[in-house]
């Protein structure tokens, strides 16, 4: 073998090892680091659901301050067919987003029924409540989720116990354009949903964003919330979402138990 071939393939098999090794470190270093991502997603996500809920300051909260607070919160699961609830524990392996891909535990959605761009509904959804020192119930954490402009964008609206005004509303996740979409995770904006009112007279959804800014003195401003300036598409797709998610193929059917029966 001439020497500039051994050289080759000795340049090879280090190059292959290199490889190889580099490879095992990556996976390994995948392996032992989902746990802590899986952590901070779970943290982050339970700070965004108390902002929401107006017991902690968006962002705010050391990991043990926040899991203080979110065991104020009750999991239930409820059939969305029926409005019919139970309630889980918190830890519950349930994920609603890999149900609503499984055929045996969701429903398509015609292009009538979709009005925000899922495709599929899960059977059920999981959702938080909120109880106060004597076990009465105070807010409802109801997960929302649907298209914008360039994702599906995915969150919570919370409710006081009457099933009809909002508290707060959070995005846990999406990737909408930064500086316009991406409003939705402005405080200043979020802050102009409590108090608004998800249903008209006859029990109908149609609270929704709206071109440009609310005229308070309009009677239809309590239903009303200012659109995202620049971003229609995203504007329309937080309309739609809200719309869907408290209409008859979202949660009215268990709304209207609620304000029947409590919960």
């Amino acid at each position: 073998m001439s020497k500039s071939k051994e050289t080759t393939g000795k340049t090879i098999l280090v190059a292959t090892v290199l490889s190889v090794v580099c490879s095992i470190a990556l996976a390994a270093a995948v392996t032992l680091l989902k746990p802590i991502q899986d952590t901070n997603r779970a943290l982050e996500k339970q700070r965004k659901i108390l902002a929401a809920a107006q017991i902690l300051e968006e962002g705010k909260g050391s990991p043990q301050e926040v899991h203080k607070q979110f065991e104020r919160f009750q999991r239930y699961l409820v059939n969305l067919d029926t409005g019919d609830f139970k309630q889980i524990k918190t830890d519950d392996p349930y994920d609603q987003r890999k149900a609503s891909k499984d055929s045996k535990r969701s429903i398509v959605l015609s292009s009538d029924q979709d009005i925000a761009g899922l495709k599929r509904r899960a059977n059920e959804a999981d959702i938080y409540v909120l109880r106060d020192a004597s076990g009465k119930a105070e807010n409802l954490v109801l997960p929302i989720s649907g298209y914008g402009l360039w994702s599906t964008l995915y969150g919570y609206i919370v409710l006081k116990a009457d099933a009809g005004t909002v508290v707060g509303i959070t995005f846990t996740e999406h990737a909408e354009t930064p500086g316009l979409g991406g409003e939705v995770d402005n405080p200043k904006w979020k802050a102009l949903w409590p108090g608004k009112q998800v249903f008209d007279a006859q029990g109908n959804p149609v609270l929704g964003l709206i071109k440009g800014n609310v005229d308070p003195a309009k009677p239809e401003a309590i239903h009303q919330v200012d659109g995202l300036s620049g971003a229609t598409l995203t504007s329309n797709g937080v309309s739609h979402l809200v719309k869907f998610w408290m209409g008859d193929l979202g949660f009215r059917k268990f709304l209207n138990k609620v304000r029947q029966e409590g919960i």
